[in-house]
């Protein structure tokens, strides 16, 4: 055999002198073979180093793998981390492994990557919807039995578990308490797409915050960014007005960074700061960053909960589940208009 290549089952019957089928047999344990052939075909395995393509035997028999795939929009942010870490660790201890894949946003490319998890019979598909994705194309799968659940987001054009932070409630909490502490003018720095559904969400929290507060909604004080560079650069534009916010409030854990960044850059460190979403080092800052955060490591448990729950029989009607988020003060958010 050439070791430039994978050792096959027709490597093992041959070393051991049997048949393709007779080994097939015994790495399936679906048919008679003596105790003798058994253990030759199990040695020549280890031998060689044989290893059985499960995704080819349970398309040949119609299973499902012991695989669950789970598409996340960014593998850098380490929100998606963490959920993908608590899902793993929870679906581990029913003998699943994760496959992850990025999709950049792309809903092409969500598309493509669910259905080659799809083409592998994955037990279960978790899916970080992208703007403007449908998932229509998934309703035959989910009606077969697949459990298919949204995280983060909602997905459209199909009926099925979601699982989701308290955006809203989350942000009116954030921005409210800027207003506690004297804040009129507070900036809004969020995320894009304008249509990504956590976007709106903080938005539409920020705005009920200052509702309840009779503080006048301006269009000048929202702004939006992608990633680090665009919200220095959203944040120095919300500087640069000729009545500038006082206090910024972060749509995400990136944009936060890029806030943080601008306003050492700027010298303005008065400037309050409550970002949705803890971040790394988020209390060495100067001062310690006050956060909104989520729950991630909550959200992939339930998230992988509620898919075996489906997986064991559980065939009631499709649910969203909000986990909660809390504000965390560390110093940032506390500053008034005056200091």
């Amino acid at each position: 055999m050439a070791a430039s290549r994978r050792p096959t089952l027709a490597d093992v019957a041959q070393e051991v002198g049997v048949s393709a089928k007779t080994v097939s047999r015994v790495l399936n344990e679906d048919g008679p073979v003596s105790a003798q052939t058994r253990e030759q075909v199990l040695a020549a395995v280890a031998k060689l180093g044989f290893q059985p393509n499960l995704m080819a035997r349970n398309i040949r028999v119609g299973g499902p793998d012991t695989t669950i795939g789970l598409v996340i929009p960014d593998l850098a942010n380490p929100f998606f981390g963490a959920v993908a870490r608590a899902i793993e660790d929870t679906v581990r201890e029913r003998g699943l492994t994760l496959l992850m894949g990025s999709s950049a946003d792309d809903p092409d490319r969500e598309r493509a990557l669910t259905d080659k998890f799809l083409a592998r019979r994955v037990s279960v598909l978790f899916v970080v919807p992208s703007v403007g994705a449908d998932h229509a194309h998934l309703r035959s799968h989910r009606t077969s039995g697949l459990p298919v659940i949204f995280l983060d987001r909602p997905g459209v054009g199909l009926a099925t578990d979601s699982i989701v932070s308290s955006n809203r409630a989350g942000a009116h909490d954030g921005v409210a308490h800027l207003v506690a502490h004297g804040h009129r003018r507070i900036g809004f720095v969020g995320d894009l797409p304008l249509k990504l559904y956590t976007r709106r969400e903080r938005l539409a929290g920020y705005r009920s915050a200052l509702q309840e507060a009779d503080i006048p909604y301006d269009r000048a004080l929202v702004t939006n960014a992608h990633d680090q560079q665009g919200a220095e650069a959203a944040t120095a534009q919300l500087l640069d007005l000729a009545d500038p916010p006082t206090a910024l409030f972060a749509g995400n854990n990136i944009v936060a960074l890029g806030i943080v960044a601008e306003l050492a850059r700027s010298k303005r460190k008065h400037v309050a700061v409550v970002a949705f979403d803890d971040v790394a080092l988020a209390e060495a800052l100067e001062p310690a960053l006050t956060v909104v955060a989520q729950d991630p490591e909550e959200i992939g448990t339930t998230a992988a909960t509620t898919a075996l729950s489906r997986l064991d029989g559980d065939r009631s009607r499709a649910r969203t589940i909000t986990v909660p988020t809390r504000l965390i003060v560390r110093g940032s958010g506390e500053r008034g208009p005056r200091e």
